[in-house]
């Protein structure tokens, strides 16, 4: 059993010995936090606070308490390097300590693959003539994700586990990554069957004020806090009283009454404002400075020369640095280093740490001493850094930290080597963020190195790195990244380059324009790549050009080029034997003819490209075929039937590498809805957490299924879930997601000009450059009409104007038929979309004359394919029609069908709707509503109700199905049984009696 002490063996809560005053509150609450984790249940806090304000004295604090309470405490910091990423420094930093301690060697044996955070790896192989590949990162980072989680949850078995995490505002975004995945899916998760989860706690702190609107933890900290197991812990600045009481315990001497307010004040709440000022109170320099820099300036500058010296050259070194390190770099006898190190701890601006390193006690003392640097010194002491961590063998972790040095010592030769080095390294480890950041890094340094003094070798030129990191970008799910890039290249051809590049340069720029539907530009660029290369001779370019124009011909809708030129260019792949050549045009041919994708026929045309892909090694293309056989079988209502061609197409992704790029996407996508559609709302939302966990850029890909189930089962937050998919530059998928979302908002709420507004918008943003509409717009249509019918039929009850909705109405049919008759390829829709047309007819129905049993009918029939959800909304609707045609015992078949399904899914809206259409059809075998005992039959009292609301008999009869003259007779008894002359005194003696309750006001 692991003792109280750290796995580096240094007491964790003793790296401070400032005490701790005013946190009662928060220590208590964190206190807790642990007291649970120990008992089994995971808990994460993201501790908030300003610079200084004491967010690591807590910490050590805990820390120290966890460790006495036999619990192991792990400690990871993260260390701003500028824009150099670093990725998962300190998750590197945990199982470097974990590999130090022999006690938890047998759980690091268990988990091989963590190791790969320490470098391990092979490099990218990339295809040549055809798109780009990548290497196997995506799969491998999934696969190290769940590493960690699996290493994180044994050692908790061993013994309770305190994770700590310093400053995530300056967290890499692998480390981001990671982090969200394991407080979203991996170590908090609670296992099937309501087993405990984790003994394990992790804390992690961040600067509040560092975090300005576009800071890239800003996301993530929004998405942790909604998590149940993840609460926020704000430390507020303390009160003056605090503050006071802190500099009295510090200062052993007592102090004037004066210079304590004064330090108070300029504290504003700060502890470490508070010490740092009191310790420079009595200098020789006047007044105490008002920057907190200037204060430490003050401080430093008391120190011998020499401790100076360690001081400045370590802030170079960065927040921490190893003993060795920083006696190599400082060049001074052991024994004088020893001794200013002495001094630096002394004064409190250095504290030793674990494996001979040496840590400033605040980042603020660091950035105040470094930005104190002369501009020479500076340059030299990088370059001493750098020159050191090359002399120690080029170990591939260090890449970026030499490409931080050389470039701040104008070493631009050595920086572009170390930054194209670090940007391998990065992709061996799954960081295609950290990947793109090096090589734009190194696009940067290109143009100020001597030709001479550049790397060399295949693919090292500006215009290959320049497409390496548009594909860096599509991969880390920066489309729109990827399209500048890619265009940065296209500037960076000169006249006289060679023609196959600067065509493969366009068509690359075509494909990254249609992944962001700019379709008219991607139709621009491919066509003018295939006019750069003649047909005869053929090329292996040629062909690949004309693969690519031949889908954006057909994104446009110009189908006649787009077959011509894919029969031509299949002719001449079979010729050059161009295997995933072939297979792609087969696929586009696939789609563009015989009825296209979801036909017998066209899928075994998808099926051998798919085999041709495979065999060719192109992941890219057998994706693209993967995809496309899913999708027909979705479109031909084989929903069963999609899901394995899913399964194989996202597994086939993790293999290569390519889970952010667009089909992969798509097909996440797809897995989530068809789960959604198939009514496994449960599965499609775990789903979906475990793809933004793992895959965070892909936005609505993931979220969108989630979002629908959460709206079904009542969840009105997902509104802003929704509307913040529509911020940034325009995504296709986030703005259908979104205006799907917000158009079943507003039917939810009530509100049906809502609808149809969000329904024109979105249909607009999402009608292509050919004016040709989304498919999904008769699934617009549809919602829509439903409030739209709603609101008619209500104004019909109460003898308003309905009419006024007649034209709307209209409109919503219309645009429903001219989408499912006339779809994309020019003919019916499948199955899903001839669904939708007939609930938007049977809505039409209900708007302008009134529900249509015969409509509703065939409404649920069509939902048969597989919508459970649709089907049972259709089936409340059919329930409604047969009850005003009173057809009473087919409407009660209908309704308890619908409120057993109903109830399976959680869907809470829809089935408080159909109990109430239960209780008011009078459907139901005997009474349920628990109603207290009543002189009036259930029917009575479903008219007193009404009665109560102001209705008349006509409306009563209306909304219970019953004839005015019926109602007329229930009134009448209502008034006999009550001993009331009329309807109103009869509603007050039911209130005075407890028969009937006020209703609710609305808040609106």
């Amino acid at each position: 059993m692991p003792s109280g002490r750290g796995p580096g063996g240094c007491p964790p809560g003793n790296r401070s010995t400032t005490p701790l005053i005013g946190r009662d509150e928060e220590i208590a609450r964190l206190a807790g936090m642990l007291e649970r984790a120990r008992g089994g249940e995971a808990r994460a806090v993201l501790l908030a606070g300003d610079a200084g304000v004491g967010k690591t004295r807590v910490l050590d604090e805990v820390a120290g308490r966890a460790a006495r309470a036999g619990m192991t405490v792990l400690t990871g910091h993260c260390v701003d390097l500028g824009d150099v990423g670093l990725p998962y420094l300190p998750f590197t930093e945990v199982l470097g300590a974990l590999a130090a301690d022999e006690r938890f060697a047998d759980v690091l044996a268990a988990h091989p693959v963590v190791d790969r955070l320490r470098g391990a790896g092979t490099d990218a192989a990339r295809d040549e003539g055809g798109p780009p590949t990548r290497s196997d990162s995506g799969g491998g980072r999934l696969r190290l994700f769940e590493g960690m989680a699996g290493l994180l949850a044994d050692l908790s078995e061993i013994a309770p586990l305190l994770l700590v995490l310093e400053d995530l505002h300056w967290a890499d975004q692998s480390s981001r990554d990671l982090l969200r995945f394991l407080l979203s899916r991996g170590i908090l998760q609670r296992p099937a069957g309501g087993a405990p989860t984790h003994r394990l706690a992790v804390f992690a702190s961040y600067r509040a004020d560092d975090l300005h609107r576009r800071h890239p933890l800003r996301p993530l900290l929004a998405e942790l806090v909604r998590l149940p197991a993840v609460e926020r812990l704000e430390l507020r600045p303390m009160a003056d009283a605090e503050v006071t009481r802190l500099v009295r315990a510090l200062q052993e001497r007592p102090l004037p009454e004066a210079t304590v307010r004064g330090i108070v004040e300029r504290a504003e709440g700060n502890a470490f404002y508070a010490e740092e000022l009191l310790a420079a109170t009595g200098t020789e320099a006047g007044g105490v400075p008002s920057g907190l820099a200037d204060v430490l300036l003050i401080r430093i500058e008391q120190l011998s020369d020499t401790a100076q010296q360690v001081l400045r050259t370590a802030a170079v070194a960065g927040r921490r640095v190893e003993h060795d390190l920083l006696r190599e770099a400082v060049g001074l006898p052991e024994d004088e280093l020893e001794a200013a190190l002495r001094e630096a701890i002394g004064r409190q601006l250095l504290v030793p740490g674990d494996a001979d390193t040496y840590a400033f006690r605040h980042a603020l003392a660091r950035e105040a001493v470094y930005a104190d640097l002369l501009p020479g010194e500076r340059s030299r002491l990088h370059g001493a850094f750098a020159r050191l961590l090359a002399g120690r063998g080029h170990p591939a972790e260090s890449a970026a930290e030499r490409a931080h040095h050389y470039r701040e010592s104008h070493d631009l030769a050595e920086a572009l080597a170390a930054s194209l080095e670090a940007a391998g390294h990065a992709d061996r480890v799954g960081a295609p963020a950290e990947e793109l950041r090096h090589l734009e890094t190194a696009l940067d340094l290109w143009v100020s190195v001597d030709p001479a003094a550049r790397p060399s070798g295949d693919g090292i030129d500006r215009v290959t790195l320049t497409l390496r990191a548009s594909a860096a970008a599509a991969h880390a799910g920066e489309s729109h990244r990827a399209v500048s890039l890619t265009r940065a290249a296209l500037a960076g051809i000169g006249q006289d380059a060679d023609s196959e590049l600067a065509a493969r340069v366009r068509y690359t720029l075509a494909g990254n324009l249609m992944s962001v539907d700019s379709l008219t530009a991607a139709f621009a660029y491919s066509s003018e790549a295939l006019a750069m290369i003649p047909a005869e001779p053929p090329t292996r370019t040629w062909v690949w050009a004309a693969a690519t124009h031949v889908m954006a011909a057909r994104h446009i809708g110009d189908d006649e080029t787009a077959v011509r030129v894919a029969h031509e260019a299949l002719r001449i792949a079979e010729q050059l034997g161009v295997a995933d050549a072939q297979a792609d045009l087969l696929i586009s041919l696939a789609i563009l003819e015989g009825g296209g994708r979801r036909t017998v026929e066209g899928r075994e045309r998808l099926k051998e490209a798919r085999e041709l892909a495979r065999r060719a090694g192109n992941a890219p293309v057998e994706m693209r075929a993967l995809f496309n056989l899913a999708v027909g079988c979705f479109e031909a209502g084989d929903l069963e039937g999609c899901l394995p061609w899913v399964t194989e197409g996202l597994e086939r992704a993790r293999r290569a590498g390519l889970l952010s790029s667009p089909y992969p996407l798509e097909m996440r996508y797809l897995h989530l809805l068809v789960l959604y559609t198939l009514g496994r709302w449960d599965e499609c939302v775990r789903a979906g957490a475990a793809d933004a966990a793992v895959l965070p850029s892909a936005g609505g890909y993931a979220l969108g299924p989630a979002l629908y189930v959460a709206l079904a089962r009542g969840d009105l937050g997902a509104v802003e879930r929704a509307r913040v998919l529509l911020e940034g530059p325009f995504d296709w998928m986030a703005t259908l997601v979104a205006g799907i979302a917000l158009t079943e908002a507003a039917v939810l709420r009530g509100e049906p000009q809502a609808a149809v507004e969000r329904t024109r918008a979105t249909v607009g943003a999402l009608t292509d450059d050919a004016g040709r509409r989304p498919s999904a717009t008769v699934r617009f249509a549809a919602l829509a009409l439903s409030a739209v019918a709603d609101a008619a039929m209500e104004l019909r009850s109460s003898g308003g104007e309905w009419h006024r909705w007649k034209d709307t109405a209209d409109e919503l049919v219309e645009l429903a038929r001219q989408t499912a008759l006339h779809g994309e390829d020019g003919t019916p829709q499948g199955p899903e979309g001839m669904a939708w047309l007939a609930r938007a007819e049977a809505e039409w129905l209900r708007a302008v004359s009134g529900p249509d049993a015969g409509a509703w009918e065939k409404a649920v029939t069509a939902f048969g394919f597989g919508d459970v959800y649709e089907r049972v909304r259709c089936q409340v609707r059919f329930a409604e029609a047969l009850l005003a045609a009173e057809r009473r015992e087919e409407a009660a078949v209908q309704a308890r069908e619908a409120r057993a399904v109903a109830e399976r899914l959680g869907a809470a809206p829809l089935l408080e709707r159909i109990d109430g259409l239960i209780r008011r059809g009078r459907l139901a075998t005997a009474p349920s509503d628990g109603e207290r005992p009543s002189p009036l039959t259930a029917r009575e009292q479903d008219v007193l109700r009404l009665l109560a609301r102001g209705r008349s008999n006509r409306q009563i009869g209306e909304e219970l199905f019953i004839t005015g003259k019926t109602a007329s007779v229930h009134v009448s008894n209502i008034l006999a049984k009550l001993g009331a002359s009329s309807r109103t005194e009869a509603v007050a003696i039911a209130y005075r009696q407890g028969l009937i309750a006020p209703e609710p006001t609305a808040s609106g």
